[in-house]
């Protein structure tokens, strides 16, 4: 075949297999489709076949003679390349009269095979390279279809999970301090014991905070309860959880836990700082606080509602001792508020 001819049959191919190549008798490439070019853009024209590709399958010897005798063979081949990329092939003799490209040449028509994908990445091919009848451009249509849905269902599925955060959050919110409310507690507590990781848990009472409300009005009571809020954020690490139980009671939940001869300096300092007087309104409201703690190595299978029981004892010691102090919880107070509620038990009512 005239070279015009031979340039013709590289035309049709170039359309029809973009990824084919033309080799002389000699192995030397004389024609590549587009898609070779973009894979290879340093150019293959001129050099010979086995010095492009490493010959994986069937196993041959690197010639034209072997490379003919395996011809219609399925071929499995590797670009001698740093991104070793590899393909799938078949290889045809070309007549040796020349009536049909280059005389006694091959022609090697290739596919990426299952690496389609890699290959479309790393080389950053199209549609338009590759034949309109390659089920590749089926494969590249399903795979950009499958991302498209994925990137919207991830897209979805964040604001789905924002949204539930959201909602969490204002949930366990309390909307006065914009501290934790009461249903965060359980949660909380169940988390660190499940986990096993100890901490420690005190249980915070306002003193004299009836009369704030009582001489002042409501109003000044919220802004007291907004400025202990304050002070308990100011005085605590970013792990610890500060949940408002009630009205003008706190839980505050030490984790990871601190270690436990810090407890009483770290309550000491909340009872000093929350003493401090409060303006409101040209007025001067007073309070102080007394606190009960308990932590949860002391238990050997420790549970939200003992150690919030012994908290909560610990606090009426503190209480009871006069209030604007904290005691640590410990088993003998557990008996003496057992013999405290019986005496104020009426005589009619005990065994």
């Amino acid at each position: 075949m005239t070279g015009a001819g031979q340039h013709s049959l590289g035309a049709i191919l170039d359309v029809v297999c973009p990824m084919h190549l033309l080799l002389s008798a000699t192995g030397h490439v004389v024609h590549a489709g587009p898609t070779v070019g973009k894979i290879l853009p340093d150019g293959v024209t001129g050099q010979r076949f086995f010095e492009i590709f490493e010959l994986k399958r069937p196993h041959l010897e690197a010639s034209m003679r072997a490379l003919r005798g395996a011809g219609g063979q399925r071929l499995h081949c590797v670009l001698r390349t740093p991104c070793r990329t590899e393909l799938r092939g078949v290889a045809v003799p070309l007549p040796e009269n020349g009536s049909l490209g280059p005389a006694g040449g091959m022609l090697v028509n290739l596919s990426f095979g299952i690496g389609v994908i890699d290959a479309v990445g790393r080389h950053e091919l199209t549609n338009s390279d590759f034949a309109a009848t390659d089920l590749a451009v089926e494969m590249l249509y399903l795979v950009e279809a499958k991302s498209a849905v994925m990137e919207a269902w991830r897209k979805l599925n964040l604001r789905l999970q924002g949204a539930k955060a959201a909602a969490e959050e204002k949930a366990y919110t309390d909307t006065l301090t914009g501290l934790y409310n009461r249903r965060a507690l359980e949660p909380m507590l169940n988390r660190l014991i499940e986990t096993g990781e100890d901490f420690a848990l005190m249980h915070l009472d306002l003193d004299y905070f009836k009369a704030v409300n009582d001489t002042l009005g409501h109003a000044a009571g919220d802004h007291v309860l907004q400025r202990v809020a304050e002070v308990l954020r100011a005085e605590t690490r970013g792990d610890d959880a500060i949940i408002r139980s009630g009205g003008d009671e706190f839980v505050l939940i030490f984790s990871p836990q601190i270690p436990p001869e810090t407890v009483p300096i770290l309550a000491a300092r909340l009872i000093n700082r929350l003493s401090e007087p409060i303006a409101f309104n040209g007025e001067v409201a007073r309070i102080s606080a007394s606190v009960g703690t308990t932590l949860s190595q002391s238990y050997d299978r420790p549970s939200i509602e003992a150690m919030m029981e012994d908290a909560d004892i610990a606090l009426y010691a503190a209480k009871d001792a006069g209030r604007g102090c904290h005691v640590a919880y410990t088993p003998e107070l557990r008996q003496t508020r057992k013999t405290d509620d019986e005496k104020e038990m009426p005589s009619n009512q005990q065994a």
